[in-house]
């Protein structure tokens, strides 16, 4: 029962924080960090004991696997340079700096303990970063760099948390020993994950079937890490691997259907992985403040979270701007003006630090005792310092950026709509130059396919029309096919209330409808319509 509690609570909290960032128009993770923090303050919650290792093992695989499935390889590979200073130069110092800002301020932890600390908030979150970024049309390599620390710091992190871990656990730690364990357990996951890759691929080829495909998919970060962790190397590089490959093979062997569907399944499924960790470390934060840590004073307490935070924030300047700087010989082609970020780009870069769902994770991951029963050292203390700086760096960078953004007037050389209209307009293009050949290599009149290429060379029309103003003949004819489609989908309630057709027919047709519904430019207020031109007014184009 108390399980089903929190299940609901879950539910209910997503609908209510992911509405509040809609409406407010703000990253979801913003809003179920604050909502996290204001559940862990109201009394009497349900709260349920779960395993530690149970939170990593479930919300971590999915999460890595979508972000490296949805990563460009060819520019991760134009970026690698970067992308490793900062996810794993950058990942290793702030776990160093941070781990000893905690010994400094608190003398009695361990420093094992406090390298758990900084390895658990040394890789920074990009959701929240590149979603701003994007909505404010950044430079390319800008967000493709943030996009590729984020899904290789991930790893990284995670890997030096484990040692950290096995270094309170066991007592002992060698830096020779970790070097050398830390290359074979990278090789190693990173193996696993390709071969589980391809042999996936294999097995999806012979599917056939959309449902089979998307429940076949959502195994595919689960086995991965699973296998990885059983042979007992990373099973968070074997994740990145595996959706780095097949995320690379996937346009050819996934069919349309089965993409649509995918789309939304992960979507649904990382945003509630996202807000149970949020919730849950929110439901612990009440005991862990008021029970635990009361040993602590609260002005002690808050000068840990602040002096932490500011030395993870610290860390990154610290390293972005040299690292850029270095000589040629040692980065290659970042020392090219054209490619090397400018310094108001990096100080862009520089406060994208936000942290978040892979700190919580692996907080929340931390095991409750030692092997000889005595409780992990200052375990409560590291909780309640991470969720702290995911507030600090999440809300207050995240709400920041935009304005940090405008006041450097950092100027935006490539928008992914623009991108997306140029490239739509060339497959349009190509089709009507095969439909062109295949009516020639069949012998019949070109009239036979003139509705088609008609309805063709206006979603090229209505593709130029979006990169520009809209003539007032471009945004009539918007206007018509938003009308046709909602008089489409009345007749076809209709028809479905009035018992004339089953409701699988009526669900098909209501999805068609609304994909091609997706497919339209969003119309045009009345207030805010193109009028017809006058003799008063220039001439335009139609």
């Amino acid at each position: 029962m108390e399980l089903l509690e929190l299940l609901l609570l879950l539910l209910l909290s997503s609908v209510a924080l992911g509405w509040i960032a809609r409406h407010f128009k703000f990253p979801y993770p913003i809003a179920l960090v604050a909502g996290g923090a204001v559940l862990g303050v109201i009394p009497n919650l349900p709260q349920y004991v779960f395993d530690p290792q149970l939170i990593l093992v479930a919300v971590l695989p999915p999460i890595l696997y979508q972000a490296a499935l949805l990563t460009s390889w060819t520019d991760f590979k134009a970026n690698i340079r970067p992308i490793g200073l900062l996810a794993i130069g950058l990942v290793a110092v702030t776990t160093l700096a941070v781990g000893a800002a905690l010994k400094w301020m608190v003398p009695d932890v361990p420093w094992a303990a406090a390298f758990v600390l900084g390895a658990i908030v040394s890789p920074p979150d990009a959701v929240a970063a590149t979603a701003i970024l994007s909505r404010l049309n950044m430079p390319r390599r800008i967000v493709t760099i943030l996009e590729g620390e984020s899904l290789v710091n991930d790893a990284s992190g995670l890997v030096l948390y484990k040692f950290a871990v096995a270094a309170v656990m066991t007592g002992a730690f060698s830096f020779i020993d970790a070097a050398s364990q830390f290359a074979l357990v990278s090789a190693g996951g990173i193996a696993v994950g390709v071969a589980l890759a391809f042999a996936y691929i294999a097995i999806h080829k012979r599917l056939g079937d959309p449902f089979i495909e998307v429940l076949t998919v959502l195994t595919i970060p689960y086995c991965a890490y699973i296998a990885a962790e059983l042979l007992n190397v990373s099973g968070v590089l074997a994740v990145v691997a595996a959706g780095l490959v097949r995320g690379r093979y996937a346009p050819e062997i996934v069919s349309a259907e089965m993409r649509i569907m995918a789309r939304s399944v992960w979507n649904i499924l990382v945003f509630l992985l996202n807000s149970l960790v949020f919730i849950l470390i929110g439901l612990q934060i009440h005991a862990v403040v008021l029970e635990n840590l009361a040993r602590y004073p609260a002005a002690q307490l808050a000068a840990i979270g602040v002096v932490v935070t500011a030395m993870a924030i610290a860390v990154r300047f610290v390293w972005v701007f040299p690292v850029a700087y270095l000589p040629q010989r040692l980065i290659g082609n970042l020392r090219d003006a054209k490619t090397r970020p400018n310094k108001s780009e990096l100080v862009i870069i520089g406060w994208c630090g936000m942290r978040g769902i892979v700190s919580l994770a692996a907080a929340l991951a931390l095991p409750l005792a030692l092997p000889g029963g005595a409780p992990f050292p200052h375990r409560d203390l590291i909780i309640f310092v991470t969720f702290v700086v995911i507030v600090a760096t999440l809300v207050g960078q995240g709400l920041t950026l935009t304005p940090l953004i405008r006041r450097l007037k950092v100027g935006s050389d490539w928008n992914l709509h623009d991108e997306q209209l140029r490239v739509r307009a060339a497959m349009s293009a190509a089709a009507l130059v095969a439909i062109d050949k295949e009516l020639a290599s069949e012998g019949v009149p070109a009239q036979w396919a003139q509705a088609l290429k008609g309805e063709i060379s206006d979603r090229i029309a209505l593709a130029a029309s979006e990169a520009a103003e809209l003539t007032p003949r471009m945004e009539l004819v918007n206007r018509l096919r938003h009308c046709a489609i909602r008089a489409e989908r009345q007749e076809l309630i209709r028809l479905w209330r009035a018992n004339e057709i089953g409701d699988e027919v009526m669900h098909h047709l209501m999805e068609l409808l609304d994909y091609e519904q997706a497919h339209l430019p969003a119309q045009v207020p009345a207030a805010a319509r193109p009028q017809p031109e006058t003799a008063t007014t220039p001439a335009r184009d139609y």
